[in-house]
């Protein structure tokens, strides 16, 4: 047929190369994926004689029956998905806050200073004050032991924050301009013209923020000292420094490996659930703020 090009054997080759590339490391990152959910769903014993498998020999739910048994990690584990939850949600709506407020203000030429300002937030790229100085920072504000000290120190992400910048820079002026005459403030353009034309941004560095958040325990661990207020991933990460320090000891009573497992899969879940919804505006936004040609 005409207009069709006939391809030649090398890129029938490169294609079948590629795509058999693309199969296997695919195949490779979601088998320990499936093999975890499947542990989970495994007795013990069946986890100590399979190295690795995909599907349990016998289905059992004992796991996920100790995790919510108020008598056992119920009440633990519960609290501590409670407390990831408020975080992460609190959290991200916070980043997201600060984060569009200060790039929309960065990115008006008629700020007085944006370029000292803009300059002052890279150099945070480069230098930062340290663990150390962060703690006595939030200790010395009266954040210690408060989920505060989870959110406002990360409150902005400068990488973030300029990328977000550079989106609003793009935006047709004339948009701004027929906003101003019908007397729209810059609260009301910045309202009702550039968030609603970021959405896919908005959802992309959302997702970003609220997986942080959500995966995030060495903060739990610096600044929380009630274990009442611990985050499920800071849970998940003592079950398994506990089961490392108790491998030696023939004495000591370990966490079950099937237990290990269930709790990963409930960790994992709940933020795999958010990627769906916010799928369509990902692909978008991912390129937003990207330097043209």
């Amino acid at each position: 047929m005409r207009g069709l090009k006939r391809r030649s054997i090398g890129s029938i080759v490169a294609d079948v190369i590629i795509y058999f590339l693309l199969a296997f490391f695919a195949v490779i990152t979601v088998i320990p994926f499936v093999y975890v959910i499947a542990a989970s769903f495994a007795p013990e014993y069946e986890i100590l004689t399979r190295p690795l498998f995909i599907i349990p020999k016998t289905f059992t739910l004992d796991a996920y029956a100790r995790i919510f048994d108020p008598n056992d990690y119920g009440l633990t584990v519960l609290r501590s998905l409670g407390v990831s939850v408020l975080v992460t949600a609190i959290g991200t709506i916070t980043n997201l806050f600060f984060t569009t407020t200060m790039a929309y203000g960065l990115s008006r030429k008629s700020l007085k200073g944006r370029n000292f300002i803009l300059n002052c937030v890279i150099f945070t790229m480069v230098f930062s004050g340290g663990m150390i100085p962060t703690f006595l920072i939030v200790k010395g504000l009266g954040m210690y032991n408060t989920y505060a000290a989870l959110i406002l120190p990360g409150a902005i992400s400068a990488y973030n924050m300029i990328i977000v910048r550079n989106f609003f820079q793009e935006l047709p002026s004339g948009l701004e301009e027929a906003a101003a005459i019908d007397g729209c403030t810059d609260i009301g353009i910045f309202l009702k013209i550039a968030l609603p034309l970021s959405l896919p941004m908005l959802a992309t560095f959302g997702l970003f923020y609220a997986v942080g958040h959500w995966n995030n325990y060495f903060g739990a661990l610096l600044y929380l000292s009630d274990p009442m207020k611990y985050p499920f991933q800071l849970i998940l990460r003592n079950i398994v420094m506990l089961s490392q320090e108790t491998q030696n000891d023939p004495n000591a009573l370990q966490p079950q490996e099937t237990l290990k497992m269930a709790i990963i899969v409930i960790g994992t879940v709940p933020i795999l659930c958010v990627y769906p919804f916010l799928q369509k505006h990902f692909a978008a936004g991912v390129m937003v703020g990207a330097i043209k040609g």
